[in-house]
């Protein structure tokens, strides 16, 4: 016996969130929830604006016809669906065939944000593998580069991971990398597209010593039917944001190439609820235990949602409580 419903949620989050120059105040999407003989599944379908080529609206009318077809009975081609519904159908499919582990790997790489006085002492203070991840392009390249070089400096093991968004010329990703020492350059595990192109992004790297990551380049690459993993060589790492690739069985596709390649991926959050973001480190633990996820963005949102993240002490709203836009 199947059936399934689709809820759309809405959560409140922190004033200062910003999206290619948009402020995100709150973050909406759906649960698929799948239902067969007594078990449950969940996925959330979220595109995330300014990064998806899929609206909220796109999605929730995609994710409404294949969930009836599911229900009916038929098979699903998750490869032709957009890659929020293909990423949260897959997911709701999996955790009904209890596929994922229990256990997560919340392991975080903190997401840094202000001066280097307030950060250090917080930095000082990580014990294990010491990772965090700070936001660069926002401001002058020259201050970018001596905040990293004095935050480098002065947490002897910390591990930086950033995050350019593409904000940046080559010259100036060239001018940010002199402000860092060149023995303190290996401490950046990568800086994800640093350049508004990627083939300046490739020269920063070869030019600074300084590892970069693919993250909208592989997200426009695995648009292409023609894709090939090995078109986008020259990298250290790459991103993976489940709801931005597409279905789970793409995502396994992309680690397994990448591995072949000596390229290291991570899985990584697109701004999901704390129920997707749940579901993240359960899919980080199974696929990629021993690597940190990207996924300390719960301190983004005022709210969680039906399954609470661990540690965080926001208000948990209960799927019951959003709206139910379908059931069958």
């Amino acid at each position: 016996m199947k059936s399934a419903k689709l809820y759309r949620y809405r959560l409140p989050m922190d004033s200062g969130v910003i999206l290619r120059d948009n402020k995100l105040v709150e973050r909406v999407g759906y649960i698929v929830e799948l239902h067969r003989d007594g078990d449950v599944g969940r996925g959330e379908i979220a595109p995330l604006p300014g990064f998806s080529l899929e609206d909220l609206d796109q999605a929730g009318a995609q994710a409404q016809e294949m969930a009836q077809l599911w229900v009916r009975g038929d098979d699903l081609d998750l490869e032709s669906m957009f890659p929020s519904v293909a990423f949260g159908l897959s997911m709701a499919m999996l955790e009904l065939e209890q596929g994922l582990p229990l256990d997560g790997n919340h392991r975080s790489a903190p997401l840094c944000y202000g001066d280097a006085d307030d950060l250090i002492p917080v930095l000082s203070t990580l014990s294990g593998e010491c990772v965090a991840k700070l936001k660069v392009g926002l401001y002058e390249p020259i201050r970018d580069g001596m905040l990293v070089n004095v935050l480098l400096e002065a947490v002897p093991n910390l591990m930086l991971r950033l995050d350019a968004n593409r904000a940046w010329t080559l010259e100036k990703a060239q001018k940010f990398a002199s402000y860092i020492a060149p023995s303190r350059r290996q401490r950046i595990a990568f800086i994800e597209e640093p350049c508004k192109h990627p083939g300046d992004s490739l020269s920063f790297a070869i030019n600074t010593g300084i590892a970069i990551a693919w993250d909208e380049t592989l997200q426009e690459g695995v648009r292409d039917e023609e894709f090939s993993l090995e078109d986008l060589t020259g990298v250290k790492t790459i991103v993976i944001k489940p709801t931005l690739i597409g279905s789970i069985l793409r995502c396994i596709t992309l680690i397994k190439r990448s591995r072949d390649l000596g390229i290291q991926p991570i899985i990584s959050s697109s701004l999901e609820s704390s129920l997707g973001l749940n579901q993240l480190a359960r899919l980080s633990r199974w696929l990629l235990p021993n690597v940190t996820p990207g996924l300390d963005t719960m301190q983004l949102f005022k709210a969680q949602l039906e399954v609470p993240w661990p540690n965080s002490d926001l208000p948990l709203e209960r799927l019951e409580q959003q709206e139910l836009v379908w059931q069958s």
